[in-house]
């Protein structure tokens, strides 16, 4: 099997996109993260759910949790949106220099090395393109699924 056959659609957002709207399909959808592309549909990254998260929580409450205890479920809901209102995704993402490798396999790559570039870069998506051609993104629980089903465990 190999990764073209395994790619799902899956949502795309421009770098240019709201930042407030990216999260939302993360969350409605219940997706790992989103791929981000470039104005030409280039894939720049992957916007991870946890780095939106990142960006809302305020550094001194990530740094000591006990301080989220201040802020009650509405305030701290209209906190976190509130950053992310009239931002783009650009800014929600970490600066260039500290982005990790774009989690990237070609539609031949076999599952095992989908899995093994997941592993690597601790990616829950994996792109699947061939040049400009998308042909959609593979996710780390969908691949688990793929493996799983091949050599079922001895109880099976």
């Amino acid at each position: 099997m190999r990764a073209r056959d395994l790619a799902e659609e899956y949502p795309l957002v421009q770098v240019t996109d709201s930042a407030l709207v990216a999260a939302e399909l993360i969350a409605q959808q219940r997706r790992p993260g989103v791929v981000v592309v470039d104005a030409d549909n280039h894939p720049v990254t992957v916007l991870p759910g946890s780095q939106v998260l990142r960006f809302i929580v305020p550094g001194y409450v990530q740094e000591d949790p006990s301080l989220a205890r201040v802020y009650d479920e509405r305030g701290g809901a209209e906190a976190c949106v509130g950053k992310l209102s009239g931002r783009t995704v650009k800014e929600v993402l970490p600066p260039q220099e500290k982005r990790y490798e774009l989690p990237l396999v070609s539609g031949d790559a076999t599952v095992m090395e989908c899995a093994a570039m997941m592993a690597r870069l601790h990616s829950p998506l994996l792109l699947v393109a061939d040049g400009d051609t998308i042909h959609g993104v593979l996710t780390a629980s969908h691949l688990l699924d793929v493996i799983l089903k091949t050599n079922p465990g001895p109880g099976e």
